[in-house]
């Protein structure tokens, strides 16, 4: 049986369609104080557990460079000045984590739900730890506001991660029934990436 072929093209619009994936995600939101609970790290965990690290991280980079060119695509609007929001570190994240849940999912071969949960709870820590120490940066020196590591921490993990840790567990369920349906597709793309 002649095996399906993939061009380069696959692989920028799978990215593209999960930047797509992860607007759509912001815009699903449950206000809490300083940062808001969005679900844009469900396609975070997506992104780099079913297309793998370089086109998952791929598509968080076209997510972040689309919202910093102006596109309201981010939680709370977009453009260049949103590297001055507080919440500007999570975003960055969402590029670590994406291409290091891709990483350790790659590295298995059959790739079981306790895998895709220890693959999205590191992406989950790659998010929040870029994003507190951004949050805590920018509260205290670009925005001029006293904000303890005890605030920052209530503020920027305590209060957001519970349902991010359900996201966790949710996208990991699905993952690992998806995975095996889209494995020979990421075998392909990855070819592709190194070619």
């Amino acid at each position: 049986m002649k095996q399906k072929t993939t061009t380069p093209t696959t692989g920028l619009i799978l990215a593209a369609m999960f930047a797509s994936l992860t607007a759509i995600g912001a815009f699903i939101k449950v206000p809490v104080p300083f940062v808001p609970f969005t679900l844009q790290i469900l396609f975070v965990y997506f992104a780099g557990s079913l297309l793998g690290s370089r086109i998952g991280a791929l598509s968080q980079l076209v997510y972040l460079t689309i919202g910093l060119v102006g596109v309201p695509v981010f939680a709370e609007g977009g453009g260049i000045g949103y590297v001055l929001k507080p919440t500007f570190g999570y975003l960055v994240g969402f590029v670590l984590a994406s291409y290091a849940i891709g990483q350790l999912i790659e590295r298995k071969e059959k790739p079981t739900w306790r895998d895709f949960v220890i693959a999205h709870f590191t992406g989950l820590l790659l998010v929040y730890g870029a994003g507190t120490v951004y949050l805590y940066a920018a509260m205290n020196v670009l925005i001029g506001k006293t904000f303890t590591v005890w605030q920052t921490f209530l503020y920027g993990f305590l209060l957001a991660v519970p349902g991010d840790i359900i996201l966790c567990l949710v996208a990991s369920a699905i993952a690992v029934k998806v995975h095996k349906h889209v494995s020979p597709l990421k075998h392909r793309l990855r070819g592709e990436m190194k070619a």
